[in-house]
C-alpha cells in the first residue's frame, strides 16, 4: 500500500523528553503551538563523502526556498523512525531501497516566523547514495552534492539561506560518520 504524499493536515505524534508518545496532533497546529513531537532528518552522503543538500520548494508552508539535509519530516502515528525517513526519501527524492540507520537525536526549538516554530525530538539517520535522485518539485526545488565541511561553514557565514535544523543534523550526522571511520580503523 502506498501512502500519499505529506499535506499540511499530516497527523504527527506528541511526545516527552525522553521520545515517549503522549499524544497525536495535526501538523499544522503543533508548528503554531510548538508542541514537542517526533521527526526524522536524513543525510545522505555520496562515495566521495559529499552530502546531499535540498533546498525546500517554495511552496512549503515554513523554511520555503531554504537550503537543508537532505530529507525531513515526522514519523506518523504507528509508523517507525526508519519507516518514515525511508517515506520521506522517496516522497522527497525518489530515493527508494537506500540503506539508512538512525545514528543520534537532537531536541531543538526554533521559531521560523509567520507565527510558526518548531519543537521537535528529531532523529537523524544517515546513508549512502549513488544512484539516481528525482526531486519532487512540491517538495524540493533543487539539490546539491557538496563537501560537508564546506557547507558548516557556509551555515556559519550564511545562516538565513539555511533551515533552523539544517547545521545542527548535519554536524550530528559528520559526528557518528567520524566516529564510524574511526572505528572501521581499528
Amino acid at each position: 500500500m502506498t501512502l500519499p504524499l505529506a499535506t499540511d493536515d499530516d497527523v504527527v505524534v506528541l511526545v516527552d523528553e525522553r521520545d515517549a508518545a503522549i499524544g497525536f496532533a495535526p501538523k499544522l497546529d503543533v508548528h503554531r503551538d510548538g508542541r514537542l513531537h517526533r521527526a526524522v532528518s536524513v543525510v545522505l552522503f555520496d562515495a566521495d563523502g559529499r552530502v546531499m543538500l535540498q533546498r525546500r520548494a517554495n511552496a512549503k508552508y515554513h523554511s520555503a526556498g531554504l537550503w537543508s539535509n537532505s530529507c525531513c519530516g515526522h514519523p506518523r502515528p504507528g509508523e517507525s523512525v526508519e519507516d518514515a525517513a525511508g517515506r520521506r526519501l522517496s516522497d522527497e527524492l525518489g530515493v527508494a531501497g537506500c540503506e539508512i540507520r538512525k545514528v543520534a537525536e537532537l531536541s531543538y526549538h526554533a521559531d521560523l516566523g509567520n507565527g510558526l516554530v518548531e519543537n521537535e525530538l528529531d532523529h537523524i539517520l544517515v546513508g549512502q547514495w549513488v544512484g539516481t535522485v528525482t526531486p519532487n518539485p512540491l517538495e524540493v526545488s533543487e539539490i546539491r552534492w557538496a563537501d560537508p565541511q564546506m557547507v558548516l561553514a557556509n551555515m556559519a557565514e550564511l545562516p538565513a539561506e539555511y533551515t533552523a535544523w539544517a547545521g545542527p543534523v548535519i554536524a550530528r550526522a559528520l559526528e557518528a560518520r567520524d566516529v564510524d571511520e574511526i572505528s572501521a580503523d581499528r
